[in-house]
Protein backbone atom coordinates (compact mmCIF):
# COMPACT_ATOMS: atom_id res chain seq x y z
CA UNK A 1 0.00 0.00 0.00
CA UNK A 2 1.62 3.24 -0.99
CA UNK A 3 1.84 6.50 2.38
CA UNK A 4 -1.25 7.84 1.76
CA UNK A 5 -3.60 4.70 1.72
CA UNK A 6 -1.40 3.45 4.72
CA UNK A 7 -2.45 6.80 6.41
CA UNK A 8 -5.85 6.15 5.16
CA UNK A 9 -5.97 2.79 7.21
CA UNK A 10 -4.39 4.25 10.45
CA UNK A 11 -6.62 7.28 10.41
CA UNK A 12 -9.58 5.11 9.94
CA UNK A 13 -8.80 2.56 13.03
CA UNK A 14 -8.02 6.16 15.39
CA UNK A 15 -11.48 6.99 14.16
CA UNK A 16 -13.35 3.64 15.44
CA UNK A 17 -11.28 3.43 18.14
CA UNK A 18 -12.56 6.70 19.52
CA UNK A 19 -16.10 6.67 18.28
CA UNK A 20 -16.61 3.01 19.14
CA UNK A 21 -19.30 2.25 16.57
CA UNK A 22 -20.35 2.61 13.40
CA UNK A 23 -17.75 3.81 10.74
CA UNK A 24 -19.12 6.02 7.91
CA UNK A 25 -18.47 3.33 5.23
CA UNK A 26 -20.73 0.96 6.73
CA UNK A 27 -23.80 3.23 5.80
CA UNK A 28 -22.37 4.66 2.70
CA UNK A 29 -24.49 4.31 -0.90
CA UNK A 30 -23.91 1.83 -3.10
CA UNK A 31 -22.15 4.25 -5.08
CA UNK A 32 -19.95 5.21 -2.59
CA UNK A 33 -18.71 2.03 -1.87
CA UNK A 34 -18.15 0.76 -5.57
CA UNK A 35 -16.38 3.91 -6.01
CA UNK A 36 -14.16 2.84 -3.10
CA UNK A 37 -13.97 -0.61 -4.47
CA UNK A 38 -12.51 0.37 -7.99
CA UNK A 39 -10.18 2.73 -6.43
CA UNK A 40 -8.76 0.30 -4.20
CA UNK A 41 -8.57 -3.11 -6.42
CA UNK A 42 -6.28 -0.87 -9.17
CA UNK A 43 -4.30 -0.28 -6.49
CA UNK A 44 -4.19 -4.20 -4.90
CA UNK A 45 -4.15 -5.80 -8.39
CA UNK A 46 -1.09 -3.47 -9.66
CA UNK A 47 0.57 -4.18 -6.18
CA UNK A 48 0.59 -7.87 -6.61
CA UNK A 49 1.45 -7.44 -9.97
CA UNK A 50 4.24 -5.85 -9.58
CA UNK A 51 5.86 -7.52 -6.41
CA UNK A 52 4.26 -11.41 -7.15
CA UNK A 53 6.19 -13.15 -9.89
CA UNK A 54 3.98 -15.96 -9.54
CA UNK A 55 0.37 -13.62 -9.78
CA UNK A 56 2.57 -11.94 -12.60
CA UNK A 57 3.21 -15.08 -14.67
CA UNK A 58 -0.32 -15.94 -14.32
CA UNK A 59 -1.81 -12.93 -15.68
CA UNK A 60 0.70 -13.06 -18.40
CA UNK A 61 -0.28 -16.15 -19.38
CA UNK A 62 -4.00 -15.29 -19.73
CA UNK A 63 -3.26 -12.04 -20.93
CA UNK A 64 -4.56 -9.44 -18.08
CA UNK A 65 -2.81 -6.82 -17.02
CA UNK A 66 -3.67 -4.15 -14.38
CA UNK A 67 -4.45 -1.25 -16.83
CA UNK A 68 -7.05 -3.46 -17.76
CA UNK A 69 -9.08 -2.75 -14.67
CA UNK A 70 -11.54 0.18 -16.15
CA UNK A 71 -14.71 -1.25 -14.01
CA UNK A 72 -15.39 -3.61 -11.11
CA UNK A 73 -16.84 -6.09 -13.77
CA UNK A 74 -13.06 -6.00 -15.55
CA UNK A 75 -11.99 -8.24 -12.50
CA UNK A 76 -13.47 -11.02 -14.30
CA UNK A 77 -10.47 -11.05 -16.42
CA UNK A 78 -7.69 -11.69 -14.09
CA UNK A 79 -6.55 -15.18 -12.90
CA UNK A 80 -7.84 -17.31 -9.87
CA UNK A 81 -5.73 -17.91 -7.03
CA UNK A 82 -6.28 -21.15 -5.60
CA UNK A 83 -4.54 -22.57 -2.19
CA UNK A 84 -2.16 -25.01 -4.48
CA UNK A 85 -0.80 -21.46 -5.50
CA UNK A 86 -0.04 -20.81 -1.73
CA UNK A 87 1.32 -24.42 -1.38
CA UNK A 88 3.14 -24.12 -4.44
CA UNK A 89 5.37 -20.87 -4.07
CA UNK A 90 5.66 -22.25 0.08
CA UNK A 91 6.03 -20.82 2.48
CA UNK A 92 7.00 -17.17 1.29
CA UNK A 93 6.60 -17.12 -2.44
CA UNK A 94 3.24 -15.09 -2.63
CA UNK A 95 4.40 -12.24 -0.49
CA UNK A 96 4.59 -8.84 -1.85
CA UNK A 97 6.58 -7.22 0.43
CA UNK A 98 10.68 -8.19 1.78
CA UNK A 99 10.55 -9.96 5.15
CA UNK A 100 11.82 -7.12 7.03
CA UNK A 101 8.25 -5.45 6.54
CA UNK A 102 6.25 -8.62 7.96
CA UNK A 103 5.60 -8.49 11.31
CA UNK A 104 3.75 -11.80 11.54
CA UNK A 105 3.20 -14.95 10.37
CA UNK A 106 0.38 -17.29 10.57
CA UNK A 107 -0.59 -20.75 9.05
CA UNK A 108 -2.76 -23.57 7.64
CA UNK A 109 -2.69 -27.05 9.96
CA UNK A 110 -1.76 -28.24 6.78
CA UNK A 111 -3.44 -31.53 7.25
CA UNK A 112 -3.79 -32.12 2.96
CA UNK A 113 -0.65 -31.11 2.29
CA UNK A 114 1.81 -28.44 2.92
CA UNK A 115 0.23 -25.90 5.33
CA UNK A 116 -0.56 -22.50 3.76
CA UNK A 117 1.07 -19.82 4.47
CA UNK A 118 -0.01 -15.88 5.08
CA UNK A 119 1.89 -13.24 6.40
CA UNK A 120 0.72 -9.27 7.95
CA UNK A 121 2.19 -6.08 7.73
CA UNK A 122 2.10 -3.62 10.36
CA UNK A 123 -0.76 -2.33 8.41
CA UNK A 124 -2.70 -5.50 7.81
CA UNK A 125 -2.83 -5.82 11.34
CA UNK A 126 -4.04 -2.90 12.05
CA UNK A 127 -6.82 -3.09 9.66
CA UNK A 128 -7.63 -6.52 10.63
CA UNK A 129 -8.31 -5.31 14.46
CA UNK A 130 -10.52 -2.57 12.68
CA UNK A 131 -12.63 -4.83 10.82
CA UNK A 132 -12.75 -7.79 14.01
CA UNK A 133 -13.85 -4.52 16.09
CA UNK A 134 -16.39 -3.71 13.66
CA UNK A 135 -17.85 -7.23 13.35
CA UNK A 136 -18.46 -7.66 17.10
CA UNK A 137 -19.84 -4.74 17.23
CA UNK A 138 -22.15 -5.11 14.85
CA UNK A 139 -22.77 -8.57 16.63
CA UNK A 140 -23.98 -6.46 20.11
CA UNK A 141 -20.64 -6.51 21.24
CA UNK A 142 -19.49 -2.74 23.05
CA UNK A 143 -15.90 -1.05 25.00
CA UNK A 144 -17.75 -2.71 28.53
CA UNK A 145 -17.96 -5.99 27.82
CA UNK A 146 -15.82 -8.88 28.60
CA UNK A 147 -14.80 -11.26 26.17
CA UNK A 148 -14.06 -15.00 26.68
CA UNK A 149 -12.18 -16.28 23.89
CA UNK A 150 -12.50 -19.85 23.49
CA UNK A 151 -10.87 -20.19 20.09
CA UNK A 152 -7.32 -21.35 19.70
CA UNK A 153 -4.34 -18.85 19.63
CA UNK A 154 -0.95 -19.82 17.11
CA UNK A 155 -0.96 -20.27 14.14
CA UNK A 156 -4.38 -20.71 13.69
CA UNK A 157 -5.58 -16.93 13.11
CA UNK A 158 -8.88 -17.40 15.48
CA UNK A 159 -7.99 -16.90 18.40
CA UNK A 160 -5.90 -13.57 18.25
CA UNK A 161 -7.84 -12.85 15.05
CA UNK A 162 -10.95 -11.98 18.00
CA UNK A 163 -8.29 -10.98 21.06
CA UNK A 164 -7.24 -7.86 18.69
CA UNK A 165 -10.83 -7.14 17.57
CA UNK A 166 -12.03 -7.01 20.92
CA UNK A 167 -9.22 -5.17 22.60
CA UNK A 168 -9.75 -2.57 19.46
CA UNK A 169 -12.98 -2.34 20.74
CA UNK A 170 -12.49 -1.44 23.73
CA UNK A 171 -13.65 -4.73 25.46
CA UNK A 172 -11.88 -6.75 28.07
CA UNK A 173 -10.71 -9.98 26.38
CA UNK A 174 -10.21 -13.19 28.69
CA UNK A 175 -7.56 -15.24 26.22
CA UNK A 176 -8.52 -18.91 27.61
CA UNK A 177 -7.95 -20.63 23.68
CA UNK A 178 -9.18 -23.79 23.49
CA UNK A 179 -9.79 -26.86 25.22
CA UNK A 180 -9.45 -27.08 29.16
CA UNK A 181 -13.28 -27.21 28.98
CA UNK A 182 -13.68 -27.82 32.95
CA UNK A 183 -11.48 -24.99 33.57
CA UNK A 184 -13.30 -23.13 30.75
CA UNK A 185 -17.09 -23.22 32.48
CA UNK A 186 -15.27 -22.39 35.93
CA UNK A 187 -13.93 -18.73 34.45
CA UNK A 188 -17.42 -17.83 32.72
CA UNK A 189 -18.79 -18.63 36.36
CA UNK A 190 -16.16 -16.74 38.12
CA UNK A 191 -15.21 -13.18 35.33
CA UNK A 192 -19.17 -13.42 34.16
CA UNK A 193 -17.82 -12.49 30.86
CA UNK A 194 -20.72 -11.23 28.42
CA UNK A 195 -19.50 -12.62 25.22
CA UNK A 196 -17.91 -15.90 23.78
CA UNK A 197 -15.83 -16.63 21.09
CA UNK A 198 -15.68 -20.24 20.08
CA UNK A 199 -16.41 -22.83 17.32
CA UNK A 200 -20.17 -23.79 17.60
CA UNK A 201 -19.22 -27.22 17.78
CA UNK A 202 -16.64 -26.61 21.08
CA UNK A 203 -20.05 -24.54 22.63
CA UNK A 204 -21.90 -27.62 22.09
CA UNK A 205 -19.04 -29.71 24.23
CA UNK A 206 -18.90 -26.83 26.76
CA UNK A 207 -22.67 -27.99 27.54
CA UNK A 208 -22.39 -31.38 28.30
CA UNK A 209 -19.75 -29.76 30.44
CA UNK A 210 -21.66 -27.46 32.04
CA UNK A 211 -24.61 -30.12 32.34
CA UNK A 212 -21.96 -32.10 33.90
CA UNK A 213 -21.20 -29.46 36.88
CA UNK A 214 -24.78 -29.52 37.32
CA UNK A 215 -25.06 -25.95 35.83
CA UNK A 216 -27.40 -25.18 33.68
CA UNK A 217 -26.21 -23.36 30.59
CA UNK A 218 -28.67 -20.38 30.33
CA UNK A 219 -27.96 -19.36 33.87
CA UNK A 220 -24.70 -18.39 32.81
CA UNK A 221 -23.77 -14.11 32.20
CA UNK A 222 -23.38 -14.74 28.60
CA UNK A 223 -25.56 -12.39 26.18
CA UNK A 224 -23.67 -12.63 23.05
CA UNK A 225 -21.83 -15.51 20.98
CA UNK A 226 -19.56 -15.33 18.15
CA UNK A 227 -19.10 -18.30 15.84
CA UNK A 228 -17.14 -19.49 12.38
CA UNK A 229 -14.82 -21.46 11.65
CA UNK A 230 -16.92 -24.68 10.51
CA UNK A 231 -20.30 -24.45 8.69
CA UNK A 232 -23.18 -24.57 10.93
CA UNK A 233 -26.80 -24.36 10.16
CA UNK A 234 -29.64 -22.23 11.48
CA UNK A 235 -31.13 -25.16 12.89
CA UNK A 236 -27.78 -24.93 14.94
CA UNK A 237 -28.14 -21.40 15.75
CA UNK A 238 -31.65 -22.27 17.65
CA UNK A 239 -30.03 -25.22 19.33
CA UNK A 240 -27.41 -23.08 20.99
CA UNK A 241 -29.62 -19.82 21.27
CA UNK A 242 -32.17 -22.65 23.20
CA UNK A 243 -29.54 -24.16 25.20
CA UNK A 244 -27.72 -20.98 26.22
CA UNK A 245 -30.10 -17.90 25.89
CA UNK A 246 -28.04 -16.25 24.10
CA UNK A 247 -27.90 -14.38 20.59
CA UNK A 248 -25.45 -16.91 18.25
CA UNK A 249 -23.71 -14.79 15.96
CA UNK A 250 -22.64 -16.11 12.30
CA UNK A 251 -19.16 -14.48 11.64
CA UNK A 252 -16.60 -15.68 8.67
CA UNK A 253 -13.48 -15.18 7.49
CA UNK A 254 -10.41 -17.52 6.38
CA UNK A 255 -6.47 -17.38 6.87
CA UNK A 256 -5.78 -16.47 3.14
CA UNK A 257 -8.18 -13.37 2.87
CA UNK A 258 -7.40 -11.95 6.41
CA UNK A 259 -8.63 -14.42 9.10
CA UNK A 260 -11.63 -14.38 10.61
CA UNK A 261 -13.24 -10.64 10.17
CA UNK A 262 -14.19 -11.33 6.38
CA UNK A 263 -17.99 -10.54 7.27
CA UNK A 264 -20.24 -10.73 10.48
CA UNK A 265 -23.94 -10.63 11.18
CA UNK A 266 -25.85 -7.80 12.81
CA UNK A 267 -27.22 -8.22 15.57
CA UNK A 268 -30.39 -6.30 14.78
CA UNK A 269 -31.18 -8.57 11.78
CA UNK A 270 -29.48 -12.14 12.27
CA UNK A 271 -29.66 -12.65 8.48
CA UNK A 272 -26.57 -13.43 6.88
CA UNK A 273 -23.19 -12.20 7.44
CA UNK A 274 -22.47 -8.56 5.87
CA UNK A 275 -19.12 -8.55 4.31
CA UNK A 276 -16.83 -5.92 5.02
CA UNK A 277 -16.68 -4.81 1.31
CA UNK A 278 -14.34 -2.22 1.45
CA UNK A 279 -11.86 -4.26 1.92
CA UNK A 280 -12.67 -7.38 0.57
CA UNK A 281 -14.48 -7.72 -2.70
CA UNK A 282 -16.98 -10.68 -3.27
CA UNK A 283 -17.66 -12.69 -6.26
CA UNK A 284 -19.54 -15.96 -6.28
CA UNK A 285 -18.88 -18.21 -9.20
CA UNK A 286 -19.74 -21.55 -10.97
CA UNK A 287 -17.53 -24.41 -9.14
CA UNK A 288 -17.04 -26.02 -12.42
CA UNK A 289 -16.91 -23.09 -15.98
CA UNK A 290 -15.51 -20.76 -13.52
CA UNK A 291 -18.61 -18.03 -14.59
CA UNK A 292 -19.67 -15.07 -12.87
CA UNK A 293 -22.87 -15.61 -11.18
CA UNK A 294 -25.20 -12.82 -10.55
CA UNK A 295 -26.36 -11.69 -6.95
CA UNK A 296 -28.90 -14.23 -5.72
CA UNK A 297 -27.50 -17.63 -7.23
CA UNK A 298 -25.88 -20.21 -5.13
CA UNK A 299 -22.08 -21.05 -6.24
CA UNK A 300 -18.76 -21.14 -5.11
CA UNK A 301 -17.33 -17.63 -2.87
CA UNK A 302 -14.01 -15.97 -4.35
CA UNK A 303 -12.74 -12.93 -2.84
CA UNK A 304 -9.97 -10.43 -4.10
CA UNK A 305 -7.92 -8.28 -1.25
CA UNK A 306 -8.48 -4.94 -1.37
CA UNK A 307 -6.17 -3.03 0.76
CA UNK A 308 -3.41 -6.22 1.77
CA UNK A 309 0.19 -5.48 1.85
CA UNK A 310 1.85 -8.63 2.80
CA UNK A 311 -0.24 -10.77 0.93
CA UNK A 312 -2.67 -9.76 -1.47
CA UNK A 313 -5.18 -11.96 -2.73
CA UNK A 314 -7.09 -11.74 -6.63
CA UNK A 315 -10.11 -13.93 -7.28
CA UNK A 316 -9.45 -16.21 -4.32
CA UNK A 317 -11.06 -19.34 -4.34
CA UNK A 318 -12.98 -20.44 -1.16
CA UNK A 319 -14.27 -23.38 -1.47
CA UNK A 320 -17.28 -22.14 0.13
CA UNK A 321 -20.51 -22.28 -1.03
CA UNK A 322 -23.09 -19.56 -0.71
CA UNK A 323 -24.92 -16.72 -2.84
CA UNK A 324 -24.62 -12.68 -2.11
CA UNK A 325 -27.90 -11.03 -0.60
CA UNK A 326 -28.41 -7.40 -0.66
CA UNK A 327 -27.74 -5.33 2.52
CA UNK A 328 -30.21 -4.92 5.21
CA UNK A 329 -28.63 -3.85 8.82
CA UNK A 330 -25.28 -2.26 6.62
CA UNK A 331 -25.49 -1.41 2.87
CA UNK A 332 -22.65 -4.19 2.03
CA UNK A 333 -23.78 -7.16 0.31
CA UNK A 334 -24.48 -10.69 2.81
CA UNK A 335 -23.70 -13.75 1.99
CA UNK A 336 -26.00 -16.34 2.95
CA UNK A 337 -25.11 -19.53 5.77
CA UNK A 338 -22.48 -21.73 3.76
CA UNK A 339 -23.98 -24.94 2.47
CA UNK A 340 -20.99 -26.46 2.70
CA UNK A 341 -17.42 -26.74 0.20
CA UNK A 342 -17.42 -27.64 -3.11
CA UNK A 343 -13.90 -29.59 -2.10
CA UNK A 344 -15.98 -31.42 1.13
CA UNK A 345 -19.44 -32.42 -1.03
CA UNK A 346 -19.32 -36.47 -0.61
CA UNK A 347 -20.44 -38.06 -4.04
CA UNK A 348 -22.19 -41.24 -2.56
CA UNK A 349 -23.54 -43.64 -5.45
CA UNK A 350 -23.72 -40.52 -7.69
CA UNK A 351 -25.70 -38.30 -5.33
CA UNK A 352 -24.39 -35.14 -4.02
CA UNK A 353 -24.46 -35.00 0.01
CA UNK A 354 -23.53 -32.21 2.44
CA UNK A 355 -22.98 -32.76 5.95
CA UNK A 356 -24.66 -29.74 6.19
CA UNK A 357 -27.89 -31.43 4.92
CA UNK A 358 -27.84 -34.25 7.33
CA UNK A 359 -27.05 -31.75 10.17
CA UNK A 360 -30.59 -30.06 9.65
CA UNK A 361 -32.60 -33.31 9.36
CA UNK A 362 -30.94 -34.42 12.93
CA UNK A 363 -31.69 -31.01 14.41
CA UNK A 364 -35.34 -31.59 13.62
CA UNK A 365 -35.41 -34.21 15.47
CA UNK A 366 -36.37 -33.73 19.14
CA UNK A 367 -34.67 -36.84 20.78
CA UNK A 368 -31.30 -36.60 18.79
CA UNK A 369 -28.42 -34.42 20.08
CA UNK A 370 -25.99 -32.30 18.07
CA UNK A 371 -23.38 -34.14 17.83
CA UNK A 372 -22.61 -37.09 14.88
CA UNK A 373 -20.16 -38.38 12.54
CA UNK A 374 -20.55 -39.77 9.19
CA UNK A 375 -18.81 -42.66 7.92
CA UNK A 376 -18.28 -43.64 4.33
CA UNK A 377 -17.29 -46.93 3.29
CA UNK A 378 -17.07 -49.17 0.24
CA UNK A 379 -18.63 -52.73 0.06
CA UNK A 380 -18.54 -54.84 -3.41
CA UNK A 381 -18.14 -51.31 -5.44
CA UNK A 382 -21.30 -49.67 -3.70
CA UNK A 383 -20.96 -47.02 -1.85
CA UNK A 384 -22.65 -47.33 2.07
CA UNK A 385 -23.41 -44.16 4.23
CA UNK A 386 -23.43 -44.51 8.12
CA UNK A 387 -24.81 -41.98 10.52
CA UNK A 388 -23.65 -42.39 13.92
CA UNK A 389 -25.80 -39.54 15.90
CA UNK A 390 -26.23 -39.10 19.61
CA UNK A 391 -29.62 -39.48 21.41
CA UNK A 392 -30.00 -36.65 24.08
CA UNK A 393 -29.72 -37.48 27.51
CA UNK A 394 -33.45 -38.40 28.71
CA UNK A 395 -33.96 -40.38 26.45
CA UNK A 396 -34.03 -44.52 25.91
CA UNK A 397 -33.57 -47.62 23.74
CA UNK A 398 -37.23 -47.28 22.44
CA UNK A 399 -36.75 -43.43 21.91
CA UNK A 400 -33.40 -43.85 19.96
CA UNK A 401 -34.86 -46.48 17.95
CA UNK A 402 -37.65 -44.92 16.51
CA UNK A 403 -35.31 -41.39 16.10
CA UNK A 404 -33.09 -43.65 14.11
CA UNK A 405 -35.63 -44.96 11.86
CA UNK A 406 -37.48 -41.76 10.86
CA UNK A 407 -34.07 -40.13 10.57
CA UNK A 408 -33.01 -42.83 8.08
CA UNK A 409 -36.58 -42.05 6.58
CA UNK A 410 -36.14 -38.40 6.15
CA UNK A 411 -32.09 -39.10 4.45
CA UNK A 412 -33.64 -40.99 1.82
CA UNK A 413 -36.39 -38.98 0.91
CA UNK A 414 -34.94 -35.70 1.20
CA UNK A 415 -31.58 -36.02 -0.27
CA UNK A 416 -32.23 -39.27 -1.85
CA UNK A 417 -29.81 -42.22 -0.72
CA UNK A 418 -30.50 -44.78 1.92
CA UNK A 419 -28.23 -44.61 4.89
CA UNK A 420 -27.51 -46.49 8.27
CA UNK A 421 -28.67 -44.75 11.36
CA UNK A 422 -26.56 -45.93 14.86
CA UNK A 423 -28.04 -43.41 17.61
CA UNK A 424 -25.43 -44.02 20.43
CA UNK A 425 -25.73 -43.36 24.30
CA UNK A 426 -24.55 -39.27 25.02
CA UNK A 427 -21.24 -38.69 25.15
CA UNK A 428 -20.08 -41.42 22.61
CA UNK A 429 -19.01 -39.59 20.20
CA UNK A 430 -15.57 -37.53 20.41
CA UNK A 431 -15.49 -34.34 20.85
CA UNK A 432 -13.78 -31.09 19.52
CA UNK A 433 -12.37 -28.44 20.52
CA UNK A 434 -11.82 -26.68 17.41
CA UNK A 435 -13.36 -27.36 14.02
CA UNK A 436 -15.70 -30.25 14.28
CA UNK A 437 -14.60 -33.60 12.01
CA UNK A 438 -17.72 -34.96 10.87
CA UNK A 439 -16.62 -37.28 7.96
CA UNK A 440 -15.26 -40.35 7.82
CA UNK A 441 -14.15 -41.52 4.09
CA UNK A 442 -12.89 -45.12 4.55
CA UNK A 443 -13.71 -45.39 0.30
CA UNK A 444 -10.27 -46.17 -1.28
CA UNK A 445 -8.72 -43.42 -2.79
Amino acid sequence: MGHTAAQKTKAAAQEFSAARGREPIEHASRDELQALQLQRMRWSIGHAYQRVEHFRKKCLAVGAHPDDLKELSDLARFPFTTKQDLRDTYPFGMFAVPMSEVVRVHASSGTTGKPTVVGYTKNDIDMWANVMARGIHAAGGRATDLVHNAYGYGLFTGGLGFHYGAERLGATVIPMSGGQSEKQVQLIMDFQPDIICATPSYLLALADEFRRQGIAPDSTSLRIGLFGAEPWTNEMRLEIESLFGIDAIDTYGLSEVIGPGVASECIESKDGPHIWEDHFYPEIIDPVSGKVLPDGEFGELVFTSLTKEALPVVRYRTRDLTRLLPGSARTMRRMDKITGRSDDMLIIRGVNVFPSQIEELILKNKALAPHYVLEVSRNSNLDQLQVMVEMKADGDASTGQGAAAELAHHVKSYIGISAEVRVVPPGSIERSVGKAKRVIDLRPK
